[in-house]
């Protein structure tokens, strides 16, 4: 296929363009570079600087190349962020996205949208969460999310359009910014590396769903060959706890961990866990890396100086 990358160049859209292009797609990559690395991208494929937020760009560059699929994964992704400046998160999450999807209608591509279910199900979803639980964000960020679904829902009731949407979890892998704001993950294996103790927010006992990026990538192929429209988790229907992620990370670095605690931040979730019954049937996915053998590759990613060009493929 003829396949367009948003946000190519980041932690997760790199993976994709990389699997899309191993298998012989035709693929070119949109990313800002507000947060994207051209370095993560096989030097085969094509990097145009364009934001989403740019209606004129973004539809010239559909239009010129002419997509059957774009995966659609620019975004802010920050949660604190959106929640210091919603209207900045608006702006790319929501109008960014109906940008896109104008310029897929014109074009006549599908879309893949890269949502959250990290965020998006609210404090008093049943765990682990349905496709059909009523969603109540607890933050602008999976406000402005479930607004850009709604908007999908919209195209294809409207258009006749057949987009789908992947609810992903805590996505985590190589090529995670260590530096960055999201990621806890690869933040704490930064730390623990650096010789400095990972620092809780809250008391640690907070849950989520950690999904490897290597399963995301398969998740979104099996949407993508499959053609037809849905709104699917991509989880492992397993809650880990922050305390119970500092002892994976103690076991990858062979060392115990005495982390330090401060207060927790707001428009953060105490638990949230992802079922994935939906997507095993619909598309026979179901997550293959363990959270230990994950954990594992991103520490040694990290220790072997985080190369830019990391594989998501981890050894158990």
């Amino acid at each position: 296929m003829r396949v367009l990358v948003t946000g190519g160049a980041g932690f997760i859209g790199s993976h994709i363009a990389d699997a899309l292009l191993a298998r012989g797609d035709d693929v070119l990559v949109l990313d800002d570079l507000s947060s994207g690395r051209p370095g993560r991208l096989d030097p085969r494929l094509a990097l145009h600087k364009v934001s989403i937020t740019d209606a004129a760009a973004l539809n010239d560059e559909v239009t010129a190349f002419g997509p059957e699929l774009i995966c659609h994964l620019a975004a802010q992704i920050d949660v604190r962020a959106s929640v210091d400046a919603p209207a900045a998160d608006a702006d790319v999450n929501i109008l960014g996205t109906v940008n896109l999807l104008e310029a897929a209608r014109q074009a006549g591509a599908r879309v893949l949208f890269a949502s959250t279910g990290g965020a998006l199900y609210g404090r008093d979803a049943p765990i682990p969460s349905l496709e059909d639980v009523l969603p109540l964000p607890e933050s602008p960020y999976g406000i402005a999310k479930y607004c850009a679904e709604c908007y999908i829902g919209l195209y294809n009731r409207l258009h006749g359009t057949r987009h789908s949407v992947l609810r992903l979890a805590n996505v985590y892998g190589p090529r995670q910014d260590p530096a960055g704001e999201a990621g806890v993950i690869t933040i704490f294996c930064a730390s623990v590396l650096a010789g400095r103790e990972p620092t809780i927010y809250g008391d640690g006992t907070q849950t989520r769903d950690y999904v490897y990026v290597g399963d995301v990538v398969a998740a979104v192929l099996a949407a993508a060959d499959s053609g037809r429209p849905g709104v699917w988790n991509v989880g492992t229907g397993t809650e880990t706890s922050v305390l119970d992620l500092i002892a994976l990370i103690g076991q990858a670095a062979g060392r115990s961990i005495e982390p330090e605690f401060a207060p927790s931040r707001a428009g953060e979730l105490q638990r949230n866990a992802l079922a994935a019954d939906l997507i095993k049937r619909d598309l026979d996915w179901s997550p293959a890396t363990s959270l230990a053998d994950g954990v594992r590759a991103v520490y040694q990613w990290i220790a072997a100086d985080a190369p830019v060009r990391a594989s998501a493929i981890a050894q158990p």
